[in-house]
């Protein structure tokens, strides 16, 4: 897995929420060679079980693998999927957002363990846009093989973390009452209990831990540390920049 990925944090918090014990191996950002090894490709989580001889990518289908299964424990701890489309409209009114605060950020703390060593960060830059810039101009495409220059990529990232941050954190925290508005409880996101939309939406929000400065609705505070507590997946405010 790597710390900051939201859909690595999914299956962390779903194994946590499970009471599954399980051990977790952080790969280097720019280690291609151990997932192309055990899937074929760079990605992950990937998931393995030695007794079945079973490795496995995409995280929902390891969660479900797991929840269905009677040797973890009892199945069916998660509910299935429901079709919030408040909580998808959330989601993507702040992508441009948190790609630009948390993105820099990531790279910039020297310890997420994806991150420990600068081929990785550098791995990263390489492969993140930073917005206004689309993946294509970025990584490369028809019209420009190379892609953009890893310099320039370098002092675009320096200069997002350089800048101050405080109009987009204003914006962060109406966009984050928006969403403790919809939020059914602080125990789960969507009224019927712990579901599929936990898993995803708090993976995703954890990120947010990162921007120093948030300023986190109560209800939604409490959402972000009963599932981090319950789910033993720690959450970043104590090296939040």
């Amino acid at each position: 897995v790597y710390d900051h990925c939201p859909f690595c944090v999914r299956v962390r918090l779903a194994l946590g929420l499970k009471n599954i014990k399980f051990n977790v191996q952080f790969m280097a950002n720019d280690d291609v060679k151990t997932p192309s090894s055990l899937v074929g490709k760079k990605i992950a989580p990937i998931f393995v079980l030695p007794a079945d001889n079973l490795v496995m990518p995409e995280s929902m289908d390891i969660i479900k693998k797991v929840d269905s299964d009677p040797r973890f424990g009892a199945v069916g701890t998660f509910k299935p999927a429901t079709s919030r489309d408040d909580i998808k409209y959330w989601q993507k009114s702040v992508q441009t957002l948190l790609r630009t605060l948390q993105r820099p950020r990531y790279v910039a703390t020297g310890l997420l363990p994806e991150f420990q060593q600068l081929d990785g960060r550098h791995a990263f830059i390489k492969n993140h846009q930073l917005p206004p810039f689309e993946k294509g101009p970025w990584k490369g495409n028809s019209d420009n093989p190379g892609g953009m220059p890893m310099d320039q990529k370098l002092q675009l990232y320096a200069e997002a973390m350089a800048k101050d941050p405080a109009p987009m954190i204003e914006e962060l925290n109406a966009k984050l009452v928006v969403l403790s508005d919809i939020l059914y409880s602080e125990h789960y996101c969507t009224e019927g209990g712990l579901s599929y939309d936990d898993i995803d939406l708090w993976a995703r929000l954890r990120s947010i831990t990162i921007i120093k400065g948030v300023v986190w609705p109560a209800k939604l505070r409490a959402y972000m540390d009963n599932l981090s507590a319950l789910g033993d997946v720690p959450l970043y405010d104590a090296m939040a920049l």
